[in-house]
């Protein structure tokens, strides 16, 4: 049983949010294939809180959620697009906080969503905006999402951007005395082991693969999830991003 499961990112209200593949992961922790004491929802769940934009799959997974927690604990840490945590905590009856430390094999593991190492978006709200439309055009002309990923591996801002919240979010883990920071935000799923203080990312579900995070004594996994599975792998078994067994750093 894996100390905690971690998924950043969702979007739900969003044309690009992979609400299928979450309903039926979500369905798979909460009947037993990929069992997990704690299940860390690390923001940005909601593109907006406008619940006229929720389909009906969006609508399933937060009936997923709503079931979980009723069978383990679920958190719910604020993202920059989430809203006020008071409506969240109400819809779904899930504890809401704005940082959580797990302390998992003697270690101390940090999940925040990371968006307030981001100058960016306060500095530059309209160009972010622009920028946002631009990524979400590009996932949705092409289902593949080639090019929306290229497009914010091209890019420098983005780039300079992700490098910073990964270097903030290191500094003050170890302010904390934590072993392990996981952010989301970026949506660029990150393994970093090479420093004192770990950093991971656990991507998005909005794009293909889809990326989250396990923690199981101690040690974080960076795993996708896709409809496909390898020849020979149980479709309950977690995968890292090149289709192998779970990256564990």
């Amino acid at each position: 049983m894996y100390d905690a499961v971690v998924i950043s990112d969702i979007h739900l209200g969003s044309d690009n949010c992979q609400a299928k593949y979450l309903v039926h992961f979500l369905s798979e922790i909460r009947r037993g294939s990929m069992r997990a004491r704690q299940l860390v929802l690390n923001g940005d769940v909601f593109d907006s809180i406008d619940f006229r934009r929720l389909k009906k799959h969006h609508w399933g997974i937060l009936s997923e959620i709503r079931k979980l927690s009723d069978e383990m604990e679920v958190v719910w840490i604020n993202g920059n697009h989430d809203g006020p945590a008071e409506i969240v905590s109400h819809l779904l009856g899930v504890r809401c906080d704005d940082e959580l430390v797990v302390e998992s094999g003697g270690r101390k593991i940090l999940f925040l969503h990371g968006h307030r190492f981001d100058e960016f978006i306060s500095r530059y709200p309209l160009i972010t905006w622009v920028a946002d439309r631009v990524y979400n055009f590009l996932q949705k002309i092409d289902r593949s999402h080639y090019f929306a990923k290229l497009a914010k591996k091209k890019s420098k801002t983005f780039l300079r951007c992700a490098q910073k919240i990964e270097h903030d979010a290191v500094r003050y883990a170890a302010k904390k005395g934590c072993d392990a920071v996981c952010c989301g935000h970026t949506h660029l799923p990150v393994a970093n082991a090479t420093d004192p203080v770990r950093y991971f990312n656990s991507g998005c579900w909005t794009e293909k693969p889809c990326h989250y995070l396990t923690v199981l004594n101690g040690e974080v996994a960076l795993c996708s999830y896709t409809e496909e599975v390898p020849d020979g792998v149980p479709a309950d078994v977690p995968r890292d991003p090149s289709g192998s067994l779970p990256a564990v750093a």
